[in-house]
C-alpha cells in the first residue's frame, strides 16, 4: 500500500479558481469524497504536495494546507521522510448490508425510520405575493421595534456582562421580565398576580406544548372548540391526549356541550380563546365564561385561556380574562407580542400559579435551558416606560379604522357572495362565501395576480364544513386593501 496513488485518479477533481470557497478547501472536499467512494483506500499514499500542486495547476501551499486540513480531520496521516497517507484506521465505508436497501440520498432520506402521524403533515401556510388578506397578523411597521431594538442593544453595553452572557440563568425567565409582565397584565387584565406567577416562553406555540409536555399523560381528555386553531390541536395530539371538539356558536364555546362530555369523561384540559374564538372572533358570553369556571371547579380540568389578541377590541371595554376570576388557581394563562408586534417577534408568557409555573420551568429544561433573556429584558424596558401601552392606544385606533372601512368594503363589492359579522375587535374577518364557490380555486387564482388569502381547509372538521375563511385586515393599508377586493370581485364575477 506504500506505492503512491496513479495520477490517473485525481483527474476528477475540478477545482473553482474564482470560487467564494477557498481552493485548498475545495481539493481537500475532493480528497474526502475519493476516500468516501474507495478510490483511496486505507494506507494508500498520496503524492508529494509538489505533484499534486503541478497536476492541479495550483500553488504548492494550496496543495500543502489541502493534506493539512484533512490530516487535522483524522482523514489523512503524515510521517516524516516516508509521506502522507490515507488514515490505516478508518473503517470500510461501504459495509455489506444485512438486507437488500434501495439507495437513496441521505440529504433526503434518513437511513432511520420516521414517524409520520397524519397531524404532522398538516401543510404550513406562507403568506407569498406583495397583497395579502391573511390571517390576522398585525402591521410591523405601526410597531415600536425601533424603540425595542434600542432598548435590546443597551442590554448589551451595560455592566453585568457575565450575568447575561457568561453564564445560565432562570429558566422561568429574568426577574425584571417576570415583574414588568406581571405589573402590565394586572394593570390591563384584572390580574392579581407576582413575577413567581410569569413564565417566559417564546411564544403561545411553545407555551402550549410546555403545558402538553408536563401536565398531560397518554389518554388524557382535552376539550376545545371546533372549529378550533389547528396548531392546539396537533399538540394535544403528540402528547396521546384524546381530542374532543365541542361546538362554538355566536357566543362562543357551547358550555352546555361541555358539560355532557364531564358527566361521561374524566376531562383533564379545556382550550379556549374566549376573548374572540379563534378562527369566528366571537367573544365568549359572560355567562359561559362563568359557567366554564364553575365547571373547571367541579370536575377539576385545567383552562388553558389563550388571550391571543386582547389588546384589540373595538366596542366598548372587553370582558376581562377568565384568569382575572379564577380564584381556585384552575386557568393557565398564555398570551404574546407576536400578535401586537409582528410574528416574528418571539416573546410571550404563561401565568398560572406558583407552583404549576415551578414544574413547568423544569419541563422546559429539557427543550430549552432558558429563553432570550436579552430579547425579555428589552421587552421590559419598554414595558416600563410605557413605549407598550402608547403604541397598543395608537394602533387601537388604526386597527379600527381599518376594520371598518375593510367591512365597508366587502360589503359593497362582495356583498351579495360573502356573508360576515363585523368583528368586535382582533384584525380579522370570518368570511363566510356562497357554497358554490370553491376557496381552493380562488386562493389558486388569487395568488397568480399576487393575493395572498388562504383556502379554507385549515378550517375543515370530519362532520363540520363551513365555506368560510379568516380575511386579515390589520396589516394591510386601505390602498392595499382596495387592490385585494378588486382582484377578489374580478374573480368571483366573472
Amino acid at each position: 500500500m506504500n506505492r503512491p496513488i496513479s495520477r490517473q485518479i485525481f483527474t476528477t477533481i475540478h477545482l473553482q479558481h474564482t470560487g467564494k470557497r477557498a481552493v485548498y478547501l475545495q481539493l481537500a472536499d475532493a480528497l474526502l469524497a475519493l476516500i468516501k467512494k474507495e478510490q483511496l483506500r486505507p494506507g494508500q499514499k498520496l503524492p508529494g504536495s509538489r505533484d499534486l500542486a503541478e497536476w492541479q495547476q495550483i500553488n504548492r501551499i494550496t496543495a500543502a494546507k489541502a493534506y493539512e486540513e484533512l490530516q487535522t480531520q483524522g482523514w489523512l496521516e503524515s510521517f516524516v521522510g516516508r509521506g502522507t497517507f490515507v488514515a490505516r484506521h478508518l473503517p470500510t465505508m461501504r459495509p455489506k448490508p444485512l438486507q437488500p436497501v434501495q439507495a437513496t440520498g441521505s440529504n433526503e432520506t434518513a437511513g432511520f425510520s420516521v414517524p409520520a402521524p397524519a397531524y404532522l403533515a398538516a401543510r404550513l401556510p406562507l403568506v407569498t405575493g406583495r397583497l395579502h388578506l391573511d390571517d390576522g397578523f398585525p402591521d410591523p411597521s405601526l410597531a415600536p421595534l425601533k424603540e425595542l431594538y434600542r432598548a435590546w442593544r443597551g442590554q448589551l453595553t451595560r455592566s453585568g456582562l457575565y450575568y447575561k452572557f457568561g453564564s445560565y440563568s432562570r429558566p422561568e425567565g429574568p426577574e425584571l421580565f417576570r415583574t414588568a409582565i406581571s405589573n402590565y397584565l394586572n394593570d390591563t387584565r384584572g390580574l392579581n398576580t407576582s413575577p413567581k406567577n410569569i413564565l417566559s416562553v417564546n411564544g403561545t406555540v411553545m407555551g402550549l406544548n410546555l403545558v402538553c409536555n408536563g401536565l398531560i399523560e397518554p389518554g388524557d381528555v382535552i376539550v376545545s372548540g371546533i372549529p378550533g386553531w389547528g396548531r392546539a390541536e396537533q399538540n394535544f395530539l403528540h402528547a396521546g391526549a384524546k381530542h374532543i371538539g365541542v361546538p362554538v356558536d355566536e357566543h362562543g364555546l357551547v358550555t352546555d356541550e361541555l358539560k355532557k362530555i364531564c358527566r361521561r369523561k374524566k376531562v383533564r384540559m379545556v382550550y379556549v380563546t374566549p376573548h374572540h374564538h379563534y378562527p369566528t372572533t366571537v367573544s365568549l358570553r359572560i355567562d359561559r365564561r362563568l359557567e366554564l369556571l364553575q365547571l373547571a371547579q367541579e370536575y377539576g380540568f385545567i383552562i388553558f385561556e389563550d388571550d391571543y389578541d386582547y389588546d384589540f377590541h373595538y366596542k366598548n371595554r372587553p370582558l376581562l380574562p377568565l384568569a382575572s376570576a379564577d380564584d381556585r388557581g384552575m386557568v393557565i394563562y398564555g398570551g404574546s407580542f407576536s400578535k401586537s408586534f409582528s410574528p416574528a417577534v418571539r416573546i410571550g408568557y404563561l401565568v398560572a400559579s406558583e407552583n404549576v409555573i415551578q414544574h413547568l420551568a423544569r419541563v422546559r429544561m429539557l427543550l430549552d435551558r432558558q429563553g432570550d433573556h436579552i430579547l425579555d429584558n428589552a421587552m421590559a424596558e419598554i414595558l416600563n416606560d410605557g413605549t407598550v401601552q402608547r403604541y397598543l392606544r395608537k394602533t387601537l385606533a388604526v386597527y379600527k379604522e381599518r376594520r371598518d372601512f375593510f367591512c365597508d368594503l366587502l360589503q359593497s363589492e362582495l356583498g351579495e357572495l360573502v356573508h360576515f359579522n363585523i368583528p368586535e375587535g382582533g384584525m380579522t374577518v370570518w368570511a363566510n362565501f356562497a357554497e358554490y364557490i370553491n376557496l381552493e380555486m380562488l386562493a389558486q387564482q388569487a395568488s397568480q395576480k399576487g393575493l395572498y388569502i388562504s383556502d379554507g381547509k385549515v378550517h375543515q372538521y370530519p362532520g363540520y364544513h363551513t365555506n368560510a375563511i379568516r380575511l386579515g385586515f390589520a396589516s394591510s393599508t386601505k390602498e392595499d386593501m382596495t387592490a385585494s377586493i378588486a382582484i377578489l370581485k374580478s374573480l368571483l364575477k366573472k
